[in-house]
C-alpha cells in the first residue's frame, strides 16, 4: 500500500520554526519526485517545495526562498521540509505529495501528483 504521512505540525509564534518530515512507503522513492503543498483557508493550493534525489534538484516557491529548506533521508525513505522564520501567511495545511518523474526536473511542475498525504495544519500566531 502506498503511504505518505506527514508529521511535525503545530503552532509556533511568528519567527519561530517547525520542521515537517513525510514518511514515504509503498513505492520506489527515487522514482518521484516529492513535493510540498499547502493550502489556507479560501486559498487555492500552492506548491510550496520539491525535491527530486533522482535529478539532483530542489526548488522552491518565491514566497519561502531562503526561509524554507527541502531534503531528504533516502535510506529512510523521508523527506523534511525546514521551516524557518515562519510568518502568520505561512499557516496552512501542508501536504506531501509523490508525482512520477517525466524528462522535466522542475518538480513544482508536477501539479497533479499520483499519490498524496492526508496533512498536517501548521499555525503561526502572531
Amino acid at each position: 500500500e502506498v503511504q505518505l504521512v506527514e508529521s511535525g505540525g503545530g503552532l509556533v509564534q511568528a519567527g519561530g520554526s517547525l520542521r515537517l518530515s513525510c514518511a514515504a512507503s509503498g513505492f520506489s522513492f527515487d522514482d518521484y519526485a516529492i513535493l510540498w503543498f499547502r493550502q489556507a483557508p479560501g486559498k487555492e493550493r500552492e506548491g510550496v517545495s520539491c525535491i527530486s534525489t533522482h535529478y539532483g534538484v530542489t526548488y522552491y516557491t518565491d514566497s519561502v526562498k531562503g526561509r524554507f529548506t527541502i531534503s531528504s533521508d533516502n535510506a529512510k525513505s523521508t523527506v523534511y521540509l525546514q521551516m524557518n522564520s515562519l510568518k502568520p501567511e505561512d499557516t496552512a495545511v501542508y501536504y506531501c505529495a509523490a508525482a512520477i518523474l517525466g524528462y522535466s526536473d522542475y518538480c513544482l511542475g508536477y501539479y497533479d501528483p499520483d499519490y498524496w498525504g492526508k496533512g498536517t495544519l501548521v499555525t503561526v500566531s502572531r
